[in-house]
């Protein structure tokens, strides 16, 4: 099984999504494997966004991030990636599908509601930014066997 993170930024947050957000996750038989509502220093911010250092965009997406909680989660299925960008939409909510995270609730360029890794390779990097592997928990449902039949992936 494939793991990712995923950020519900402060608009999410400030705006009370939270539950929705993860709902979208759950419905769709993703398994949320560690999550924890924090609020991101500085520091931790420019180590999560440092591909993006030198951009026009960079220190803004850093001041945005650290402005309020969020809320950090491991989020764990098959072809979790790129399953949770789907969901997610596109960056910019007034360019993302309806039925989408950011297509339904979002119409800002700046405020986009969540962040998710983007590859296997950023993904392992960004969760060990937040997350001890001890604190990553493997659990099954019932509901497994029907969100995924055995065998595929």
């Amino acid at each position: 099984m494939e793991q990712t993170l995923i950020i519900l930024k402060p608009d999410c947050i400030q705006r009370r999504l939270i539950g929705r957000l993860i709902q979208r996750l759950e419905d769709k038989g993703l398994i949320i494997a560690a999550m924890k509502l924090m609020q991101m220093p500085p520091a931790l911010a420019e180590r999560l966004y440092e591909p993006h250092r030198g951009k026009p965009f960079h220190d803004h997406l850093v001041e945005y991030v650290t402005s309020g909680p969020v809320v950090v989660m491991v989020v764990r299925g098959a072809r979790a990636i790129g399953v949770c960008r789907k969901l997610m939409g596109k960056t910019f909510g007034y360019d993302a599908e309806a039925g989408t995270i950011r297509g339904d609730f979002g119409l800002s360029t700046t405020y986009n509601l969540v962040h998710g890794s983007d590859s296997p390779e950023t993904a392992e990097t960004e969760i060990a930014l937040f997350f001890e592997r001890a604190d990553i928990v493997d659990y099954a449902t019932a509901a497994d066997p029907w969100v995924l039949k055995e065998g595929e992936v």
